[in-house]
């Protein structure tokens, strides 16, 4: 299981686990609740630039289609094949099913914390 409270987060439903320069990037279930069946991820190839607050692909279900917002600035080191092969792992766990591997360049600012998420979204989180 996750440790949620060793995670960070972003006010556009992003979880962050960072390891030195490395920051893997997935959805929070509290999103893939929200979202529905989800059937499509857009995610950007590796080596693709990334800059935080900037959408870096898109999240589509049966209910709608949302963007995805970089948490951190850095490059695409990997992308997760699995989600990419069967988007609906989204859904059965969130936190396993990350997005990208990112090696960041900067220091990641305006992240939350576990608390702090679980306040911006009500308790649901």
């Amino acid at each position: 299981m996750t440790d949620l409270t060793a995670l960070k987060y972003t006010p556009e439903h992003e979880w962050i686990a960072l390891d030195g320069d490395v920051a893997t990037v997935g959805v929070t279930d509290y999103a893939a609740d929200q979202l529905g069946d989800v059937v499509y991820v857009d995610l950007p190839a590796v080596g693709t630039a990334i800059t935080a607050g900037q959408v870096f692909g898109e999240i589509e279900s049966t209910k709608s289609v949302s963007e995805l917002y970089a948490p951190v600035d850095g490059e695409v080191i990997e992308v997760n094949g699995d989600v990419d092969a069967d988007p609906a792992v989204v859904n059965s766990d969130a936190f396993a099913a990350w997005l990208i591997r990112v090696r960041i360049t900067g220091e990641p600012a305006g992240l939350l914390d576990r608390d702090a998420y679980v306040g911006l979204t009500g308790g649901d989180a």
